[in-house]
């Protein structure tokens, strides 16, 4: 653990993502998972099933951050190319890796089609991710992690890494809440941001039961430093004449 922040990015690949047919499920996991492990998910990026996009969301921002990971496009079909696309971004030539020839051949036995066997491709000099659920392996390249789009089977892959990467110290978080409008806290949440270094507070409202209230997310890597300013935010919120909670409403 060091005082250095990690960031990662994330591309999801899917034409059915941005047609709206399927919707994601695995950037809040994600995002929480990198937390746990120290590192920060910085940008995001939807492109479609096209070797160019790919390539271009993968050469900006594998050099922007310590991580990239992506979603999507792994499987045995033809129109699986999250492979030959980040080959093509790292100038690697595609290879079928030995060892996922072997997972795979174990796995489906003569059932091993030359569609199942795409799943054993990768940029040329990769690593392999286990994956528990499936077992055709998620890729590591550099530092490009390249996962399947399924959520339970990259949920799969993201716990066979976990504590392999370099990061930080975790992002910790403590919600403070009331019932008030966001109008009438902001150079409350404004001060505490300002006078707490390192702290971020995120404000977020929700109407319920014919009410406006808030949910004020406060994340800190040091929890004394969480803790002091959750009961500062507090105290500060009853002085102004709204009544707080400490946690979630």
């Amino acid at each position: 653990m060091s005082d250095r922040i990690y960031t990662a990015a994330l591309v999801i690949i899917g034409d059915e993502i941005l047609s709206g047919r399927t919707q994601d499920a695995n950037l809040a996991y994600l995002a929480k998972w990198l937390g746990v492990q120290g590192i920060r998910l910085k940008e995001v990026r939807v492109v479609s099933d096209d070797m160019d996009a790919i390539a271009d969301a993968v050469n900006a921002l594998r050099v922007k951050h310590d991580y990239l990971f992506t979603t999507g496009g792994i499987g045995p079909t033809h129109d699986d190319i999250t492979v030959d696309a980040i080959a093509a971004a790292l100038g690697r030539p595609v290879t079928v890796h030995p060892d996922a020839r072997a997972i795979l051949a174990d796995h489906y036995g003569d059932q091993l089609t030359e569609a199942r066997l795409r799943m054993a491709r990768t940029p040329a000099g990769a690593s392999l991710i286990e994956n528990p659920r499936t077992k055709a392996p998620g890729i590591r390249v550099e530092n490009i992690f390249i996962m399947a789009g399924v959520p339970m089977i990259t949920q799969g892959m993201l716990a066979a890494l976990d504590g392999q990467l370099e990061g930080g110290a975790p992002v910790l978080s403590r919600t403070v809440a009331a019932w008030t409008q966001e109008s009438r806290v902001a150079d409350v949440l404004k001060r505490a941001e300002k006078d707490n270094p390192g702290v971020q507070i995120g404000s977020y409202p929700f109407w319920r039961e014919g009410k406006t209230g808030a949910n004020f997310v406060i994340r800190s890597t040091d929890p004394d430093q969480l803790a002091s300013v959750a009961e500062k935010l507090m105290a500060a919120l009853a002085q102004a004449g709204i009544t707080p909670v400490d946690g979630e409403l």
